[in-house]
């Protein structure tokens, strides 16, 4: 880890008030993307308190857009009722496909929203505030150099997980920290690799290959990295985050995929669009699942010949 990046490119949410970024904003535009796949209990109340604190209050954010994965429940009309603007990530660009996943509904995202500056928010946050979109903003808004940056927070575990504020994030601390303490040192700085909340220049994420999946997260950490330079991406402490926690058979796709993106951005390659995945429940009864890690071109060529 480069102390010298952490002491450089570490911040609070407090460091930047909201008029000094309404200030710094001045003609730069802002889409705040929420990614989700049924998410109709949550979904609403993120988008109902950013609208009303960030768009019709503080003008720092000029569009909400809430991407449908492939829903089976309410979150297109919960998300419609809200107010924000709803695509259906399979409707998006019908010519290039569809694939399951959250990296599919970012990387689709690029071509339904107009921001400079793209804003990534989960839909499932039960415990957050909407100081997180600000405190995103604040590297991007007041330093030309910052490409992409990184949200961080403690993360309450759930009740049947024994331990304290990092209890939430499994998969980082299982899969993600030990594969860049061996694959990608510089970036082991970085609290939360595997944040969902991320803020990113729209001409940059245009540049950067996409995994579909949970791999995103990590395969734009270790691009960015790679084409920019470590210092194009910065982190910030957002306080306290929680949401809903997935099984622990759902995480063991979401480890499959993680992997794999850091895989293929090793000395090693891939070529396969499915991990076969093997899992025991209990029975035990055995299940073998296919495991999507595709990736989506960079998305600005196609972008260029729309």
């Amino acid at each position: 880890m480069s102390e010298d990046w952490f002491e450089r490119r570490t911040h609070r949410w407090q460091d930047w008030s909201l008029p000094e970024l309404q200030a710094a904003k001045q003609g730069t535009t802002v889409s705040l993307v929420v990614p989700a796949r049924n998410e109709a209990g949550t979904v609403g109340d993120v988008v109902t308190r950013i609208r009303a604190s960030l768009m019709e209050t503080a003008a720092l954010v000029d569009e909400i857009v809430v991407i449908d994965s492939d829903s089976t429940d309410d979150t297109y009309a919960v998300a419609t009722d809200a107010g924000a603007v709803v695509h259906r990530s399979a409707e998006i660009r019908r010519d290039l496909g569809t694939r399951p996943g959250k990296g599919e509904a970012m990387w689709k995202s690029l071509f339904v929203t107009t921001g400079d500056l793209v804003v990534f928010i989960d839909a499932d946050l039960t415990d957050w505030d909407t100081h997180f979109v600000p405190g995103l903003l604040g590297p991007l808004l007041t330093d030309d150099s910052v490409q992409l940056v990184k949200g961080f927070y403690e993360r309450p575990g759930a009740d049947d997980l024994v331990g304290g504020p990092l209890e939430g994030g499994r998969v980082t601390e299982l899969v993600a920290r030990p594969l860049i303490a061996l694959l990608f040192p510089p970036l082991a700085g970085l609290v939360q690799p595997l944040a969902g909340e991320w803020a990113v220049r729209r001409e940059h994420f245009a540049t950067l290959s996409v995994p579909t999946g949970y791999g995103v997260e990590l395969a734009a950490l270790v691009d960015t990295w790679r084409t920019r330079g470590l210092d194009a991406i910065a982190q910030v402490d957002l306080g306290t985050r929680a949401h809903r926690h997935q099984p622990l058979l759902d995480l063991g796709a979401m480890a499959t995929q993680v992997l794999t993106a850091g895989w293929a951005r090793s000395s090693h390659s891939h070529h396969a669009d499915t991990i076969p995945l093997t899992q025991f429940a209990a029975g035990p009864v055995t299940r073998v699942r296919e495991v999507d890690v595709t990736e989506r071109p960079p998305a600005g060529p196609l972008l260029e010949r729309r």
